[in-house]
């Protein structure tokens, strides 16, 4: 069970997180992708952003940093913006605290090593404690999202994955795809169309660095 737009009451429970960005003159999508870098469907990623200029941030697990170096670098020769996803993609609500910032940490490293130095932290499974986050809020923005494509979840099919993520997707919007096998066959038939779509419609895409 999951919600593809992020409920208010949830948002409000956490308003010290960053759920969307905010409005501009442009309509704008921040689009995002998780767990990476990984061979095959990073590269696919990366050729289908090409083709409409479009930019991403890609909140990567520290460890397939540390496996797919060149293709982290890949990442960044190509525009878009490396961001922390813990080392080994914990969850906060079942690591202990010490454990949970040290993890953050290692991942840091990582990026740091990549020339990646704004600090931005997306919790996975979107789970993390109150204190783990006032203890990191202090250095780390921390990115929820405004819109989950569900692409992991075998429960949806890609045709459903695309239309879904299309109808709640607004200005502003902070979309999540996923970067893991469990979510390429409804990425690569989503995220090609679900960006033609919005070019159409005169979107741009940008990282989260570039505001």
């Amino acid at each position: 069970m999951f919600f593809h737009k992020t409920p208010a009451i949830v948002r409000w429970f956490y308003p010290q997180l960053t759920w969307n960005m905010p409005k501009g003159s442009q309509d704008t999508i921040y689009l995002t992708f998780d767990d990476g870098p990984i061979p095959g469907l990073t590269n696919f990623i990366l050729d289908t952003l090409d083709q409409f200029e479009a930019k991403a941030t890609f909140f990567c697990v520290g460890e397939n940093l540390k496996k797919n170096k060149k293709i982290a670098e890949n990442v960044i020769n190509r525009g878009h913006t490396l961001a922390n996803h813990t080392f080994n993609h914990l969850n906060g609500w079942k690591t202990s605290h010490e454990k949970y910032l040290e993890n953050v940490k290692l991942c840091q490293n990582e990026l740091e090593n990549l020339g990646q130095q704004k600090k931005i932290l997306r919790p996975p499974y979107g789970k993390i404690s109150r204190k783990q986050i006032a203890s990191l809020i202090k250095d780390y923005q921390i990115v929820m999202w405004d819109v989950l494509s569900g692409d992991y979840s075998p429960k949806i099919n890609p045709t459903d994955c695309l239309e879904q993520t299309v109808r709640v997707t607004k200005n502003g919007a902070i979309v999540l795809f996923h970067d893991n096998l469990k979510a390429e066959a409804n990425v690569k038939y989503a995220l090609p169309a679900f960006v033609r779509h919005f070019h159409e419609l005169g979107y741009q895409f940008k990282t989260l660095c570039m505001d």
